[in-house]
């Protein structure tokens, strides 16, 4: 397993992902802490949110960037039409997807159009570029959970996780 590989779905700068998420209820996912922005189900719904856009952007897609911060994270909606296993569930397969994509030295090195915020030019940037910065978004993101998880008393996870 390469780095990139590791940062995205194994054990690098934090915990996995996958252990990160475990053990956790519906119910335990959508309570909002004293002073908590955001829940943990919006949090990985934000996670999945980037990480879908990516793999479109690598695959030649040029998503639209959203308009809003707002339209990054989940409405009430969302969260009723996607369950809690299902949300995990599609962060893990596309967590696959990215790290399988990684393996591919020389597709690394292709040049990708990456849509910005209106009103600013599509970036330009390689797939290995694109990979690192959602690898660094998504550990952003699971230190947030993380973080949700201990306020929430939910910390570690069972199979561990670093608790200092």
């Amino acid at each position: 397993m390469n780095e990139l590989e590791r940062a995205l779905v194994g054990n690098s700068a934090h915990t996995p992902p996958s252990h990160i998420l475990e053990g956790l209820t519906d119910e335990l996912v959508h309570r909002l802490p004293d002073g908590a922005p955001r829940s943990i189900y919006e949090e990985l719904w934000h996670i999945c949110f980037w990480q879908q856009i990516t793999l479109e952007w690598i695959a030649g897609t040029e998503t639209p960037y959203p308009d809003s911060p707002r339209d990054a994270f989940p409405t009430v909606q969302d969260a009723e039409r996607e369950y809690w296993p299902q949300l995990c569930e599609r962060l893990l397969a596309g967590s696959r997807r990215a790290a399988d994509l990684t393996q591919a030295e020389a597709g690394l090195s292709r040049l990708i159009r990456c849509t910005s915020h209106p009103p600013n030019p599509p970036r330009t940037m390689t797939v290995r570029e694109q990979f690192e910065s959602l690898a660094a978004h998504n550990a952003y993101h699971f230190g947030r959970i993380v973080l949700l998880r201990q306020l929430l008393g939910a910390w570690p996870p069972p199979s561990g996780g670093f608790t200092w």
